[in-house]
């Protein structure tokens, strides 16, 4: 059975695709038990926010086209993938001041499970002499509508595929195009991200990338546990600081308290491949983030410790650069060039454990990578990182 496409969106043919709903009788082939769905979300600050639901009969997620092709939140099983933003989204982006005054207009936008950032920058807000806006916290592309969207089934493998296009371009500046594709199976405990990324312009054009994937209950609660494999690993800053001893354990939820983050240099097996695994306290739930070095070499590790109302969650980032402001990045080496017409392509996997038995492996995973070399904790922060 050929696999089946189907345009939901392209703006340069001027078509949209108000709903859908796609499962195996609209498909054929032997592949069984899976639904994709289009809409368009009403009401409050998701008003005119298209969603589309993929549903492979164990894993289901929610994409988000209207924002930058983010991941709203996923379920495998009855175990429930993301956290409890104090924003009640998806927020459309023209309700997002991403370039307000303070720099973190971002902010009012942030709740999903997979958001990226970037792709002129990524990271702190940073102000010119004068006091003005130079680039606002976490950057553009998260907040950029996707203008092409196309849904694949195939009958037969049982494979199902999101791919967006999104630009995120303007007159004399960066004038950059992601394509991105999600990618899963009948059955399978998880989902794959393929983004490229191009230059369009004439001229070189400056690229940072971090994806901010993040989690709550059930997997972090007090106890909980993530480890990664990794050379060096420092803390941020001060606030940090204090929680070197237990950067990898999560701790109860303490209202008002700061923010905990880390920078990491993860290693990889021989082909780069590396990954992150968070844990409850039992060890009988999990999660695998599977990413690789080649592609994104530094890895910033996000423990809001607040109280659960106000954002109690963990970030696993895997990016190309750390999170810091632009210009203290490209000073250190960490800020990417594509030449004209380049393109970049990364790759990363979202598994789920639901046993013991699975996060067991998991974690002899990441023990093995860990072999390749010997971690190295600092007790302050990298004058060269942060």
């Amino acid at each position: 059975m050929p696999k089946s496409t189907w345009i939901l969106t392209d703006v340069d043919q001027d078509l949209y695709v108000e709903s859908i709903a796609l499962s195996p009788r609209n498909v054929g082939g032997a592949a069984t038990g899976y639904f994709l769905g289009k809409r368009t979300l009403r009401g409050g600050l998701r008003d005119g926010v298209d969603v589309i639901e993929v549903d492979n009969g164990t894993f289901r997620c929610v994409l988000v086209p209207t924002r930058g092709m983010g991941m709203w939140h996923a379920t495998q099983g009855g175990i429930s993938l993301g956290w409890r933003s104090p924003v009640k989204g998806p927020v459309h982006p023209a309700f997002v001041r991403i370039n307000e005054p303070s720099g973190i207009g971002w902010l009012d936008g942030f709740d999903e499970l997979l958001c990226r950032c970037g792709l002129e920058s990524n990271g702190a807000p940073e102000f010119h002499a004068n006091g003005t806006l130079r680039y606002p916290l976490h950057g553009k592309i998260a907040n950029r509508p996707a203008h092409r969207v196309e849904a694949a089934i195939d009958g037969d493998s049982g494979e199902i595929s999101v791919t967006g296009t999104v630009d995120e371009a303007r007159l004399f500046g960066n004038k950059m195009r992601m394509v991105s594709r999600y990618t899963t199976r009948v059955g399978q405990p998880g989902i794959t991200v393929t983004d490229t990324i191009t230059n369009l312009s004439a001229a070189p054009g400056d690229l940072e990338l971090l994806y901010h994937t993040n989690f709550g209950r059930p997997f972090v609660v007090p106890g909980s546990k993530v480890a990664l494999p990794f050379s060096r690993l420092a803390p941020r800053d001060q606030t940090a600081v204090g929680n070197v001893d237990q950067w990898d354990t999560y701790g109860p939820e303490q209202p008002e308290l700061g923010e905990a983050v880390f920078f990491i240099q993860p290693v990889g097996d021989a082909r780069g491949q590396s990954r992150a695994v968070l844990r409850n306290p039992a060890s009988d739930q999990g999660l695998s983030y599977h990413f690789n070095i080649n592609q994104l070499p530094y890895f910033t590790l996000w423990k809001n410790r607040q109280a659960e109302i106000d954002g109690y969650v963990t970030g696993l980032e895997p990016g190309i650069n750390f999170p810091n402001r632009k210009s203290f990045e490209k000073e250190h080496g960490r800020v990417a060039v594509l030449a004209p017409g380049e393109s970049r392509t990364f790759e990363l996997t979202l598994e789920v454990h639901p046993s013991a038995e699975s996060v067991a492996i998991a974690l002899d995973a990441v023990r093995k990578l860990q072999q390749n070399a010997a971690p190295e904790v600092l007790r302050q922060p990298h004058p060269d990182w942060s």
